[in-house]
């Protein structure tokens, strides 16, 4: 057996933190971009991007990778001067330092892959270190405070230029000491604590460990001294730092600049707690966990079924039914917990959209501001993964179809720089919403039409399902970003066939578009109705259904049947399907029998249950026989495309060991619509 170090057994946790931190890097150079343009020094981007690059460099050292060693080294001498200028950057360094995290990504995802690893790109570590060289110079404070010297002098330029920016803003600047001790510790308050606790009502600006003579109030000879920018209260950050507000010591603004030191920003002594508290898990273990609470969740249904079947018989079942029911509020819990750990926040999912917004605008010659309201969202990974090329297709056709050139913009009152702006909540606690919108000239009604040799739409959702035709593109020539064949079908085949959601669009001219997508926030364990019709039991899920009504079909309109078949045949033995119509708090409704779809043969009866949904905003409804109930089922998709069908979204098992299909009932009628549009045109 071999004691030499293996740095395989330490890729994956390398990849996940590279990740990370890769991440946190691309938002800190679009800030600090977007603060140049106004003419800002940025010194605590500056700083935590030295941060991060410096992470990388040590932990891709660790396991060997010298690309990523080369490149983040060379990123991080260019920092280090930038530091040492209280944050400022020279002009085209956000450009190189980009490509630079490009390059180190590309590099990540090779090793994730299991390819071989490039060498360093000798150009882009020329110009870089050629960049660190025009930008080295001394650095000097603008201003002095009125901190103790050996506390100043621990400051780096940056951090020093951040507090007086602080200051001069009109920012309170406050000094706090904080002495470990049992009893504190013991009541939870350590270094790592209280800097967390400061962090929701401060700035903490530096952390400087300090050596004091060992007392009965100081027992480990061991004092830290926070220096703080806030707007909060006094009592608000004496009671976050654990001291009482008269410990608090003021940072004014002094004249007489005091001498600078060599500092930089490796220098603080106190580890970044960012990700304390955080445990890494394998998505294949999530997966794994998943797999057994499906398996559990239809144990469920065959034990509520052997104890209905009990009941039947005349058996005492109070007690068994006790038992099921806590059973079934235990696995709902669980289920809670499984799928909150496989959640990923929406802010997470949207960090790469500004990158790929800047990309854009400098490949189109349009000028693009995001903005992007996440909020608290989240949703299963697996929907994440699924649903963002959607939302990166949506965000290119705003730029390069959407946006007008500046000049084109001026001339219509317009600002020159266009807005777009990405917003998402969560829709009764199972379904996410998401709508990306623009304030440029519109689809063009008009042109759609004629790309896709269809009459003009007469509204929005007639326009999009022209959009949605597969391989319809509005570009006649083939560019960098568009004219590919590839169309809005993408999105639609995302959201809709692949997830259940709804897309919809409303669009003005001259003014802009919105493209809203609802999905669900997981596609394995739903809340879903069954119900039965022509003698099957379907389910469909609880998200797409918009209400459940009573439906008296002897009451009803019956429509034309658009399909021509031979005469005298009565309607089921032609297959044929007509279209009842029923009216809904004002509005007539369509309602299309399922049995009728499917080829079923249903009880004669008139009176039954209405599943009401909603497609492109406009209502429909399909009659069942009757509803059985509503329940957690476990989803498995059909992925043999020999037998997908749209409308049929996968199957479940309801306990009886039989494959029950699971109807995604928006999908089935987008068919039946336009199967009647074309018999109609025949």
């Amino acid at each position: 057996m071999s004691n030499g170090f293996d740095s395989a057994h330490f890729l994956a946790g390398f990849i996940a933190e590279a990740e990370d931190h890769l991440a946190a890097t691309n938002a800190n150079l679009l800030s600090i971009e977007a603060a140049a343009a106004k003419g800002q020094p940025t010194p605590r981007q500056v700083r935590e991007l030295f941060r991060s690059l410096h992470t990388i460099k040590g932990l891709a050292a660790m396991v060997g990778i010298e690309p990523i060693v080369e490149v983040a080294h060379a990123m991080e001498a260019v920092l280090r001067e930038a530091d040492r200028a209280a944050g400022q950057l020279p002009r085209g360094a956000v450009e190189l330092l980009l490509k630079g995290t490009r390059a180190i990504e590309q590099r990540v995802q090779a090793l994730s892959k299991r390819k071989a690893v490039s060498p360093a790109p000798a150009a882009l570590v020329s110009a870089l270190a050629a960049l660190r060289q025009s930008n080295a110079q001394a650095s000097g404070a603008a201003a002095s405070t009125s901190l103790p010297p050996e506390l100043w002098s621990r400051l780096g330029a940056a951090e020093r230029e951040q507090l007086v920016q602080g200051i001069s803003a009109g920012r309170r600047a406050w000094l706090l000491r904080f002495v470990p001790t049992p009893a504190r510790a013991a009541a939870g308050f350590n270094i790592t604590a209280i800097r967390e606790r400061l962090g929701t009502v401060a700035e903490v600006v530096k952390v400087v460990p300090q050596s004091v003579a060992a007392t009965d109030d100081a027992p480990g000879g061991l004092a830290f001294a926070l220096v703080i920018l806030t707007d909060a209260a006094d009592a608000l950050v004496a009671e976050a730092g654990a001291v009482a507000p008269e410990e608090l010591t003021a940072i004014s603004l002094e004249e007489t600049p005091a001498a600078l030191e060599e500092g930089g920003p490796d220098d603080d002594a106190v580890d970044d707690p960012r990700h304390r508290g955080t445990v890494r898990v394998e998505v294949a273990r999530l997966d794994d966990a998943l797999e057994k609470l499906t398996a559990l969740v239809v144990t469920q249904f065959r034990l509520g079924r052997a104890t209905a079947a009990l009941r039947a018989q005349g058996t005492d079942v109070r007690a068994l039914a006790q038992v099921l029911a806590e059973n079934g509020r235990q696995l709902r819990d669980l289920r809670a917990s499984i799928m909150r750990a496989r959640m990923v926040s929406v802010s997470e999912l949207l960090e790469r959209v500004p990158l790929v917004v800047r990309g854009l605008s400098q490949a189109t010659g349009k000028s693009a501001h995001l903005e992007v309201a996440a909020g608290k969202a989240e949703l299963d990974k697996a929907v994440a993964e699924r649903i963002f090329p959607a939302i990166i297709h949506l965000v290119r056709n705003a730029v390069d179809h959407a946006l007008e050139p500046p000049a084109e913009r001026a001339a219509a009152g317009k600002p020159e720089v266009g807005a777009i702006t990405v917003t998402c909540f969560e829709r009764g606690g199972n379904q996410l919403e998401l709508t990306i919108r623009d304030d440029g000239r519109g689809v063009d009604a008009v042109g759609v039409a004629r790309r896709a040799g269809a009459p003009l739409p007469t509204s929005d959702e007639a326009l999009l399902d022209l959009l949605t035709r597969p391989g319809l593109s509005t570009k006649t020539e083939v560019t960098t970003t568009s004219g590919r064949g590839v169309g809005m079908d993408v999105v639609k085949r995302i959201a809709v066939d692949e997830l259940g959601g709804e897309l919809a669009m409303r669009t003005t001219p001259g003014r802009g578009t919105a493209f809203t997508l609802r999905i669900p926030l997981s596609i394995t364990i739903v809340d879903a109705f069954s119900f039965l019709c022509g003698g099957e039991t379907f389910v469909v899920p609880v998200a797409t259904v918009e209400e459940i009504q009573e439906v008296d079909l002897d009451r009803t309109v019956r429509g034309p049947d658009r399909r021509r078949t031979p005469r005298g045949e009565s309607d089921r033995r032609r297959g044929t399907r007509g279209t009842d119509m029923i009216q809904r708090r004002g509005e007539a409704v369509p309602v299309l029998r399922l049995d009728e779809i499917f080829g079923l043969a249903s009880p004669d009866t008139s009176h039954r249950k209405a599943i009401v949904v909603r497609r492109n905003g406009e209502p429909y409804a399909f009659a069942v026989d009757r509803m059985l109930g509503q329940q957690e089922v476990v989803v498995r998709p059909l992925e043999d495309r020999l037998v997908r069908v749209p409308g049929i979204s996968g199957t479940t098992d309801l306990g009886d060991g039989r494959p029950t299909l699971v109807l995604d009932l928006i999908a089935l009628g987008s068919k039946l619509m336009a199967e009647s549009v074309t018999g109609a045109g025949a």
